[in-house]
C-alpha cells in the first residue's frame, strides 16, 4: 500500500467517524441516517458532470452493491432499536475485515503476505475488543449480537462487490456516484413508505446532517472506492475500519465520554495493526 493510498484511506476513516458521530449524536437516529444517505445526492450529481461514467460491464456490481448498501443501512437502523450500538457495532466493524480477507484469500486468489494478514487480524482484534470494553450487556443480548454480525456480513459483502465493481467500471468516483444516487433514491422511497415524517423533517431538523454528514460520507467512500482500485480490497477494508478510533476520540473530546484504560488498550492494539499494515509492501 503506497503512502498516498494509506493516507487517503485514513482520511476516509476520519470522515466516516464524523458522519457516524452526527448520526449517533442526534435524538432521531432514523432522521439522521436518512439525512446522510440522501445527503449523497448533491455531490453524487455533481460528480456525474466531472468524472467519466462507469463502464457497462460494472452494472451487475452496481445493482448488487446498491442492494447490499441498503441491507447494511436497514440492519444498522435495526441495531439502534434493540441494543446499544456503541457496544455491538464494533463487532460488525471488526468482523468485516476478517471476512473480506478470508474471501479474498480463499475464493478470489488474492495473495497477501504474512505481515499483511497479521496486520488485518490485529486491527480486527483491536476493534472487536472495543465491544468488550464498552460493556458486556450488548454481548449478552443475543439478538443485538446477531444483528451486529449480520451487519458485518453486509459490510464485507458490499466492500468486495464495490471493490470489484470500481475496478471493472474504470472510474471509481463515477461508479460510486451512480451507486450513491441509486441508494439515496431507494432509501428515500423506503422512508416515504415506512416513516414519511422523516422526509418532511429532512430540511428542517436534518439540514446540518444532510449537508455535512452526507458530504463527508460521500467523500469518504469515494476515497475508499479509489483505494480499492489501487490496493488489495482486504487491506483497504481493514484500514478503513480504524474509523472507530476516530469515533472514540470524538466521543471523548467532544461528547464527554469517559476515557478508560480498556479503551486505551483497545486503541493501541488497533494502532499496532495500522503500523504493521504501513510497514508492509509499498
Amino acid at each position: 500500500m503506497t503512502p498516498l493510498v494509506f493516507f487517503a484511506v485514513v482520511t476516509a476513516a476520519l470522515l466516516h467517524a464524523v458522519w457516524n458521530a452526527l448520526v449517533k449524536g442526534g435524538a432521531d437516529k432514523r432522521l439522521n441516517m436518512a439525512a446522510v444517505v440522501i445527503g449523497h445526492l448533491p455531490l453524487a450529481i455533481l460528480a456525474l458532470f466531472l468524472v467519466p461514467a462507469p463502464d457497462p460491464v460494472s452494472y451487475p456490481y452496481l445493482l448488487a452493491g446498491t442492494a447490499l448498501h441498503f441491507g447494511y443501512q436497514w440492519f444498522l437502523l435495526g441495531s439502534y432499536k434493540i441494543g446499544d450500538l456503541t457496544q455491538v457495532y464494533p463487532i460488525a466493524r471488526g468482523v468485516a475485515p476478517l471476512l473480506v480477507a478470508a474471501v479474498s484469500l480463499i475464493f478470489l486468489g488474492v495473495e497477501l503476505s504474512l505481515m499483511e494478514v497479521l496486520a488485518i487480524v490485529t486491527i480486527a482484534a483491536g476493534i472487536l475488543s472495543i465491544s468488550l470494553v464498552r460493556g458486556a450487556d450488548g454481548l449478552r443480548n443475543g439478538k443485538a449480537t446477531a444483528m451486529a454480525l449480520t451487519t458485518g456480513c453486509f459490510i464485507a459483502s458490499y466492500s468486495l462487490v464495490d471493490g470489484m465493481g470500481a475496478r471493472a467500471g474504470g472510474s471509481a468516483v463515477g461508479y460510486y456516484a451512480w451507486l450513491g444516487i441509486a441508494n439515496a433514491v431507494i432509501f428515500a422511497v423506503f422512508m416515504a413508505a415506512t416513516t414519511p415524517k422523516v422526509l418532511s423533517d429532512l430540511f428542517v431538523k436534518g439540514k446540518k446532517v444532510f449537508f455535512i454528514g452526507g458530504s463527508a460520507s460521500f467523500v469518504a467512500y469515494s476515497l475508499v472506492m479509489w483505494a480499492f482500485t489501487q490496493s488489495p480490497i482486504a487491506l483497504v477494508t481493514a484500514l478503513r475500519e480504524t474509523s472507530i478510533i476516530f469515533a472514540l476520540l470524538i466521543g471523548v473530546l467532544w461528547m464527554g465520554e469517559r476515557l478508560s484504560l480498556g479503551k486505551v488498550v483497545s486503541t493501541m492494539i488497533t494502532l499496532l495493526g495500522v503500523i504493521l499494515l504501513r510497514a508492509t509492501r509499498p
